[in-house]
């Protein structure tokens, strides 16, 4: 059974770092494309960074500099460092795997994992 299992969130002041992890489970997930996308209640999940099988990243404008997408082929884990961490990138994190092609929306992934909350304070 396909399996993603997110970690990592919690609570942090504004310009501090979190590292969000995602493992995976029953699937190859090496061949496809996986993300992190974000939501936040009331508001349309937002894709956040991206990376393909031959972990060539995207990033959303919110987050480029800031953040970096990673990922472990040989463990099934995805990764999101988060740093210079800001308010705004308050919401409940996603990770996910899709097709062979990354994709900002939502509707191209397959699997989904069931969210971890990140809080930045003031």
């Amino acid at each position: 059974q396909e399996q993603l299992v997110e970690s990592g969130g919690g609570s942090v002041q504004a310009g501090g770092s979190l590292r969000l992890t995602c493992t995976a489970s029953g699937y190859t997930y090496s061949t496809v494309c996986m993300g992190w996308f974000r939501q936040i209640p009331g508001k349309q999940r937002e894709a956040v960074a991206s990376i393909d099988s031959e972990s060539n990243p995207l990033y959303a404008d919110a987050v480029k500099g800031r953040f970096t997408i990673s990922r472990d082929n040989a463990k099934n884990i995805l990764y999101l460092q988060m740093d210079s961490l800001k308010p705004e990138d308050t919401a409940i994190y996603y990770c996910a795997a899709g097709g062979r092609e990354c994709s900002p929306s939502p509707g191209d992934y397959d699997y989904w994992g069931q969210g971890t909350q990140v809080t930045v304070s003031s």
